[in-house]
Protein backbone atom coordinates (compact mmCIF):
# COMPACT_ATOMS: atom_id res chain seq x y z
CA UNK A 1 0.00 0.00 0.00
CA UNK A 2 1.39 3.16 -1.04
CA UNK A 3 1.91 5.98 1.60
CA UNK A 4 -1.16 8.58 0.20
CA UNK A 5 -3.27 5.12 0.02
CA UNK A 6 -3.10 4.55 3.61
CA UNK A 7 -6.74 4.77 4.92
CA UNK A 8 -4.97 6.86 8.45
CA UNK A 9 -3.34 8.93 5.85
CA UNK A 10 -6.18 10.08 3.73
CA UNK A 11 -8.33 9.95 7.18
CA UNK A 12 -6.09 12.77 8.18
CA UNK A 13 -6.14 14.39 4.62
CA UNK A 14 -10.13 14.41 4.82
CA UNK A 15 -10.01 16.07 8.41
CA UNK A 16 -7.86 19.39 6.90
CA UNK A 17 -10.54 19.15 4.45
CA UNK A 18 -13.28 19.90 6.78
CA UNK A 19 -11.19 22.38 8.75
CA UNK A 20 -10.98 24.21 5.73
CA UNK A 21 -14.32 23.57 5.00
CA UNK A 22 -15.33 24.90 7.85
CA UNK A 23 -13.59 27.79 7.71
CA UNK A 24 -15.55 28.91 4.44
CA UNK A 25 -19.06 27.90 6.22
CA UNK A 26 -22.02 30.31 5.98
CA UNK A 27 -22.23 32.90 8.70
CA UNK A 28 -25.47 32.98 10.97
CA UNK A 29 -27.39 36.43 11.99
CA UNK A 30 -27.22 36.19 15.25
CA UNK A 31 -23.80 33.93 16.55
CA UNK A 32 -22.28 35.27 13.59
CA UNK A 33 -18.74 33.21 12.21
CA UNK A 34 -18.82 31.66 15.52
CA UNK A 35 -21.57 29.40 14.44
CA UNK A 36 -19.28 27.22 12.01
CA UNK A 37 -17.90 25.52 15.23
CA UNK A 38 -21.45 24.52 15.81
CA UNK A 39 -22.02 22.94 12.23
CA UNK A 40 -18.66 21.15 12.91
CA UNK A 41 -19.57 19.92 16.34
CA UNK A 42 -22.87 18.96 15.00
CA UNK A 43 -21.54 16.63 12.15
CA UNK A 44 -19.23 15.40 14.20
CA UNK A 45 -21.56 13.41 16.87
CA UNK A 46 -24.11 12.46 14.39
CA UNK A 47 -21.01 10.85 12.22
CA UNK A 48 -19.94 9.47 15.92
CA UNK A 49 -23.61 8.12 16.25
CA UNK A 50 -24.07 7.08 12.70
CA UNK A 51 -21.02 4.89 13.38
CA UNK A 52 -21.97 3.36 16.69
CA UNK A 53 -25.02 2.19 14.49
CA UNK A 54 -23.26 0.66 11.40
CA UNK A 55 -21.18 -0.98 14.46
CA UNK A 56 -24.19 -2.45 15.74
CA UNK A 57 -26.17 -3.63 12.83
CA UNK A 58 -22.71 -5.34 11.15
CA UNK A 59 -23.00 -7.21 14.88
CA UNK A 60 -26.37 -7.69 14.61
CA UNK A 61 -25.18 -9.44 10.91
CA UNK A 62 -22.80 -11.28 12.16
CA UNK A 63 -24.12 -12.56 14.92
CA UNK A 64 -26.84 -13.78 12.44
CA UNK A 65 -25.40 -15.24 10.06
CA UNK A 66 -22.00 -15.98 11.93
CA UNK A 67 -19.86 -14.45 9.20
CA UNK A 68 -16.58 -13.30 10.85
CA UNK A 69 -15.86 -10.13 8.64
CA UNK A 70 -19.29 -8.96 9.95
CA UNK A 71 -17.60 -9.13 13.52
CA UNK A 72 -14.75 -7.06 12.24
CA UNK A 73 -16.40 -4.54 10.36
CA UNK A 74 -18.51 -4.51 13.99
CA UNK A 75 -15.23 -4.36 15.81
CA UNK A 76 -13.49 -1.19 13.37
CA UNK A 77 -16.79 1.09 13.34
CA UNK A 78 -17.02 0.60 17.27
CA UNK A 79 -13.40 1.85 17.31
CA UNK A 80 -14.01 4.31 14.94
CA UNK A 81 -17.32 5.75 16.33
CA UNK A 82 -15.92 5.99 19.84
CA UNK A 83 -12.66 8.43 18.34
CA UNK A 84 -15.48 10.26 17.08
CA UNK A 85 -17.28 11.07 20.09
CA UNK A 86 -14.35 11.50 21.93
CA UNK A 87 -13.21 14.29 19.62
CA UNK A 88 -16.59 15.56 19.51
CA UNK A 89 -16.59 16.87 23.21
CA UNK A 90 -13.64 19.40 23.01
CA UNK A 91 -15.84 20.83 19.88
CA UNK A 92 -18.67 21.24 22.20
CA UNK A 93 -16.78 22.80 24.95
CA UNK A 94 -15.15 25.51 22.28
CA UNK A 95 -18.80 25.87 21.01
CA UNK A 96 -20.18 27.11 24.17
CA UNK A 97 -17.02 29.48 24.74
CA UNK A 98 -17.16 30.91 21.55
CA UNK A 99 -20.90 31.40 21.27
CA UNK A 100 -21.88 31.80 24.69
CA UNK A 101 -19.18 33.08 26.34
CA UNK A 102 -18.69 30.30 29.15
CA UNK A 103 -18.70 26.39 29.41
CA UNK A 104 -21.72 25.03 30.96
CA UNK A 105 -20.72 21.93 31.75
CA UNK A 106 -23.60 20.83 33.53
CA UNK A 107 -25.99 20.98 30.79
CA UNK A 108 -27.70 17.39 31.00
CA UNK A 109 -26.68 16.39 27.38
CA UNK A 110 -23.71 17.18 27.45
CA UNK A 111 -23.46 15.58 31.22
CA UNK A 112 -24.15 12.60 29.52
CA UNK A 113 -21.95 12.80 26.22
CA UNK A 114 -19.03 12.66 29.04
CA UNK A 115 -20.75 9.66 30.93
CA UNK A 116 -20.97 8.29 27.30
CA UNK A 117 -17.26 9.12 26.75
CA UNK A 118 -16.20 7.20 29.31
CA UNK A 119 -18.16 4.14 29.25
CA UNK A 120 -17.05 3.80 25.40
CA UNK A 121 -13.56 3.89 26.05
CA UNK A 122 -13.58 1.40 29.05
CA UNK A 123 -15.95 -0.73 26.65
CA UNK A 124 -13.88 -0.35 23.31
CA UNK A 125 -10.61 -1.17 25.69
CA UNK A 126 -12.30 -4.50 27.13
CA UNK A 127 -13.30 -5.55 23.89
CA UNK A 128 -9.88 -5.24 22.31
CA UNK A 129 -8.27 -6.81 25.42
CA UNK A 130 -10.60 -9.71 25.73
CA UNK A 131 -11.00 -9.98 21.51
CA UNK A 132 -14.10 -12.20 21.42
CA UNK A 133 -15.73 -11.61 17.82
CA UNK A 134 -19.42 -12.43 19.32
CA UNK A 135 -18.24 -10.33 22.57
CA UNK A 136 -17.68 -7.17 20.78
CA UNK A 137 -20.43 -7.42 18.58
CA UNK A 138 -23.04 -7.94 21.45
CA UNK A 139 -21.16 -4.97 23.25
CA UNK A 140 -21.87 -2.36 20.18
CA UNK A 141 -25.06 -3.58 20.02
CA UNK A 142 -25.72 -2.65 23.72
CA UNK A 143 -24.04 0.15 23.91
CA UNK A 144 -25.93 2.36 20.80
CA UNK A 145 -29.19 0.67 22.73
CA UNK A 146 -28.64 2.24 25.88
CA UNK A 147 -27.34 5.64 24.35
CA UNK A 148 -30.09 6.36 22.21
CA UNK A 149 -32.72 5.08 25.06
CA UNK A 150 -31.12 7.69 27.46
CA UNK A 151 -30.71 10.24 25.60
CA UNK A 152 -34.19 10.39 24.15
CA UNK A 153 -35.18 10.86 27.61
CA UNK A 154 -32.52 14.00 28.19
CA UNK A 155 -33.73 17.55 28.59
CA UNK A 156 -32.95 19.84 26.10
CA UNK A 157 -31.31 23.13 26.74
CA UNK A 158 -28.53 24.30 24.27
CA UNK A 159 -30.00 21.25 22.26
CA UNK A 160 -33.75 22.48 21.48
CA UNK A 161 -35.78 20.06 18.91
CA UNK A 162 -36.59 20.18 16.22
CA UNK A 163 -32.90 20.50 14.33
CA UNK A 164 -32.49 24.36 14.23
CA UNK A 165 -30.04 23.72 10.84
CA UNK A 166 -33.00 22.00 9.08
CA UNK A 167 -35.76 24.12 10.29
CA UNK A 168 -34.17 27.36 9.33
CA UNK A 169 -35.16 27.59 5.61
CA UNK A 170 -31.98 28.76 4.85
CA UNK A 171 -31.00 26.24 1.94
CA UNK A 172 -27.20 27.68 1.79
CA UNK A 173 -26.54 26.52 5.40
CA UNK A 174 -28.54 23.06 4.91
CA UNK A 175 -26.62 22.73 2.24
CA UNK A 176 -23.29 23.39 4.20
CA UNK A 177 -24.64 21.17 6.52
CA UNK A 178 -24.93 18.22 4.25
CA UNK A 179 -21.59 18.75 2.56
CA UNK A 180 -20.06 19.21 6.15
CA UNK A 181 -21.74 15.65 7.41
CA UNK A 182 -20.58 13.99 4.22
CA UNK A 183 -16.88 15.01 4.57
CA UNK A 184 -17.16 13.32 8.64
CA UNK A 185 -18.52 9.89 7.48
CA UNK A 186 -15.71 10.04 4.20
CA UNK A 187 -13.27 10.84 7.24
CA UNK A 188 -15.27 7.87 9.54
CA UNK A 189 -15.05 5.11 6.47
CA UNK A 190 -11.17 5.88 6.25
CA UNK A 191 -10.66 5.72 10.02
CA UNK A 192 -12.59 2.23 9.80
CA UNK A 193 -10.76 1.04 6.99
CA UNK A 194 -7.63 1.87 9.52
CA UNK A 195 -8.74 -0.13 11.96
CA UNK A 196 -9.55 -3.05 9.12
CA UNK A 197 -6.18 -3.06 8.11
CA UNK A 198 -4.79 -3.46 11.58
CA UNK A 199 -7.32 -6.45 12.46
CA UNK A 200 -6.13 -8.03 8.76
CA UNK A 201 -2.42 -7.49 9.90
CA UNK A 202 -2.30 -9.02 13.45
Amino acid sequence: MTKFKSPIILFFLTVIVIALFTILGPEEKSLGSNVRIVYLHGAWVLTAEIAFAAAALAGLLGLVLRKDIFHAWSAALGRTGIIFWITYLPLSLFAMQSNWNGLFLAEPRFRLAMIFAVTGILLQAGLWLFNISWLTSLGNIIFIVVLRVIFSTAENIMHPPPSPIFNSGNYVIIGFFVGLNLLAWLAAYFLTRFFMTLKSNS
